[in-house]
């Protein structure tokens, strides 16, 4: 029965990676295996699948997850996203901070992955929160409520855009979407959540010896309009081309925004334009230029994997026809497909701590949906997006992140961290829901 054997394959990818401790990229091959055989297939044809799977998913997602770390690490090497910090924070004044400091995270957060966003911020707010006198966190959770959403709503950040490539959904649309969800939704958890706290309880000790950060001076750092072009380029880019493709497809410019919107192209023009903003035109030389792409490659290795296991898992689904099996099953069923995708993802991500796999794993289930409901795919993105960040705790590597980084005792962690992304998850499903209403 198919729903048995995706059911036992869940529960196995959990107990390979909450009783085991196996890497995520292994659990979800040996899964893809293990419910290839259950639903009939040959061993070999299973192997087959997963092949194609990963592949497939790999050769479309490639370019823009790298391109997309290069440009992250091109920003934080040049001092790119510390002239965004220190300008938008002094141009909104002292009793703004706050709000400065959750644009600048929204606006660094397109471009950075959350744990790269955390190391280039996190310092940052330190420096200001002394600066200002205000708690640590007053600043801080803000900054991580900007990060970690952007990062779970908004391509080209890996997890959406995978998510984006199983739904078959528009990247273009899929971002501009994304941001309008992500703005509430950050604003909530962090500044309005803040506001439940009292000031003592916000101040924490700023842990030594935990980061060393490179501290530009004035004249070695760009300038703050061009670094906030660069970081925003892929983004007008591809908005640009969804604007197009929405209000004038016909017309004579429609096939060049269909170019250079193509989230792969985007992105290579944005590091090309980067290489030069934040590299040659500061005087740095290529070779010291390319050893910041090399380091950057090397960091997201592992991210592809699991991105990849998750595609091998979603084409064994399709290959051994459960996903016609769940369109049929789903087509007169009444539970918003939105709602049962967000579910899945919430439910795996507190299980396993991955909000990568979360995402991948749902969206391989939930993918026939689209077909049998008519769903928007874009929307199914973002549900699965919001469940992926909710409530995580001590089975996620971004739970010990912050704790760290902070200082703060697990308890603590909980009540701030783990009760602020879990804000983040339920205002994201409202925002879809809400759209849908109108979609």
């Amino acid at each position: 029965m198919p729903i048995l054997s995706v059911t036992i394959g869940v529960v196995l990818l959990l107990i390979l990676m909450m009783a085991f401790k196996l890497n995520a990229f292994i659990s979800l091959i040996i899964v893809s295996l293990a419910v290839g055989v259950l639903e009939g297939m040959t061993p070999i044809q299973a192997v087959e699948s997963i092949e194609s799977g990963l592949g497939g998913t790999l050769g479309h997602l490639t370019m823009i997850i790298i391109f997309g770390g290069i440009l992250g690490k091109l920003m934080t090497d040049s001092g790119g996203a510390q002239r965004i910090a220190t300008t938008m924070i002094s141009a909104f004044g002292q009793k703004r901070t706050q709000l400065a400091a959750v644009i600048t995270a929204a606006i660094v957060g397109i471009a950075l992955f959350f744990e790269t966003g955390v190391v280039v911020l996190i310092p940052l707010v330190f420096t200001i929160a002394r600066a200002a006198r205000v708690p640590v966190l007053y600043l801080g959770m803000p900054v991580i409520a900007a990060l970690i959403t952007m990062h779970g709503f908004v391509p080209p950040h890996p997890g959406p855009t995978a998510v984006a490539n199983v739904f078959g959904a528009n990247i273009g649309l899929t971002m501009i979407l994304g941001i309008l969800i992500a703005i509430p939704a950050f604003i909530l958890a962090g500044p309005v959540y803040t506001k439940l706290f009292k000031k003592e309880a916000l101040q924490i000790d700023i842990p030594k010896g935990l980061f060393d950060p490179k501290k530009f001076k004035e004249e070695e750092l760009p300038k703050f309009g061009i670094s906030l072009f660069t970081a925003l380029l892929p983004v007008i880019l591809i908005a640009l081309q969804t604007i197009v493709h929405i209000f004038a497809p016909e017309s004579v410019i429609s096939p060049v925004t269909d170019f250079i919107g193509n989230a792969n192209v985007a992105l290579l023009i944005s590091v090309i334009f980067a290489i030069f903003t934040f590299g040659l035109n500061l005087g740095k030389k290529m070779p010291e230029i390319m050893k910041s792409l090399s380091e950057s490659v090397s960091g997201i290795g592992m991210i592809l994997l699991i991105i990849a296991g998750g595609g091998a898992f979603k084409q064994v689904l399709i290959d051994s026809h459960i996903d016609q099996y769940i369109s049929d099953l789903m087509a007169g069923s009444t539970l918003s497909p939105l709602i049962l995708t967000w579910l899945i993802a919430a439910i795996l991500r507190i299980a396993v701590g991955s909000a990568t796999v979360a995402g991948m794993t749902a969206a391989g289930i939930a993918a026939p949906l689209v077909a049998a409901t008519g769903v928007s795919p874009e929307l199914m993105v973002l549900a699965a997006g919001a469940g992926s960040v909710t409530f995580s705790h001590v089975n996620d590597a971004g739970f010990w992140i912050y704790k760290e980084y902070f200082n703060l005792s697990i308890g603590k962690t909980i009540k701030t961290w783990s009760v602020m992304v879990t804000i983040i998850s339920l205002v994201g499903l409202a925002g879809v829901l809400i759209l849908d209403m109108f979609m």
